[in-house]
């Protein structure tokens, strides 16, 4: 069954409800919150796309874009406005040591980076998430939009962030992480649909995304906020993972697949961990390699340097020597 608290609650205003639906504006019950009470925070703001009429393929079939009232706003002020209001809170509320997450396009994200930098926060990186399978720019008049940008910062400049180098190595075939991932959108089973089979939420994320940046910023037990959390994808991985979620809905319902997920995720079935998984949890465990902020620790003598993941496959020339593809 799952647990709806409304805004005008007040007796709840100074607990954390830890793995429970927040119904309301997303800024008022940020309010209601006690300040330096959560570990990280993972948003998915609004894009502000400014769409104008609708957008069709080549053969005039309609293209279901954004066009939800939450993603509309009358001016960049407004939406500078909105920002501001809800990243304050969002400060307010991270602990000391901290972090969040920030998810956008370039519609967004860079008005997004300039007020978390004017608010103190501390940029620790921008990641770069590159789609497999992006939407075709159908006009022909742009490159394919093929990316979105995460940018990753701590509190302030002095926080002690939690950063799993270890986990990240293992889920990448024991090389270090870089900055750009690629990750197909959600397709097939993954992508939740409505009961007319259309889908449920126009930007809903991966959990192979949100898997990589909570277990590579928290630990078990550590409360994620999801201030815009749509579909509920952060709090069905937070759960599999052994974090604790609080995320916000403004109207009634949630999506049947993700209506359990602050019992365990009962509403999804359950999937048999990958071996990646495993050895990333194991490689995060806190009596492992988690460590604060900082290079990570050395290991049987100086780490070694970044190797490319995919080196050029060879074929064999007619003298009998392997040469790369392309050379003479």
């Amino acid at each position: 069954m799952k647990t709806i608290i409304k805004t005008s609650d007040k007796s709840k205003k100074n607990s954390l409800p830890r793995n429970q639906i927040l119904q309301g504006d997303c800024i008022e019950i940020m309010k209601s919150l006690p300040a330096r009470s959560v570990d990280l925070i993972f948003a998915d703001p609004p894009y502000n796309l400014q769409l104008g009429g609708d957008l069709t393929r080549p053969d005039n079939s309609k293209v279901n874009g954004v066009e939800d009232d939450w993603d509309k706003f009358s001016s960049f002020a407004e939406y500078d406005k909105f920002s501001r209001a809800w990243l304050l809170e969002a400060r307010r509320l991270l602990k000391d040591d901290g972090a969040i997450w920030v998810i956008g396009s370039y519609h967004n994200i860079f008005r997004l980076g300039a007020e978390l930098q004017n608010l103190g926060f501390w940029i620790l990186n921008d990641i770069i998430w590159r789609k497999t399978n992006p939407m075709p720019n159908f006009r022909g008049r742009r490159f394919t939009n093929a990316h979105e940008t995460m940018i990753w910062a701590s509190k302030s400049e002095n926080s002690k962030y939690r950063f799993n180098y270890d986990a990240m190595k293992a889920l990448n075939e024991d090389l270090q992480m870089r900055s750009d991932w690629t990750i197909p959108l959600c397709t097939g089973g993954e992508r939740l649909k409505n009961t007319d089979g259309k889908k449920a939420h126009p930007t809903q994320k991966p959990e192979a995304l949100l898997h990589r940046v909570i277990m590579s910023s928290t630990e078990m037990g550590d409360v994620i906020l999801d201030p815009f959390f749509g579909t509920g994808t952060t709090g069905a991985v937070a759960k599999k993972l052994g974090r604790d979620f609080i995320r916000y809905r403004t109207r009634n319902g949630l999506h049947p697949a993700r209506a359990g997920t602050h019992q365990g995720d009962q509403g999804r079935r359950r999937r048999k961990p990958a071996e990646a998984d495993r050895k990333a949890r194991r490689a995060a465990h806190p009596l492992r390699s988690g460590h604060r902020a900082g290079p990570p620790p050395a290991r049987h003598g100086a780490l070694r340097p970044y190797a490319p993941l995919f080196r050029p496959r060879t074929r064999r020339r007619q003298s009998g020597g392997p040469q790369p593809y392309g050379r003479p």
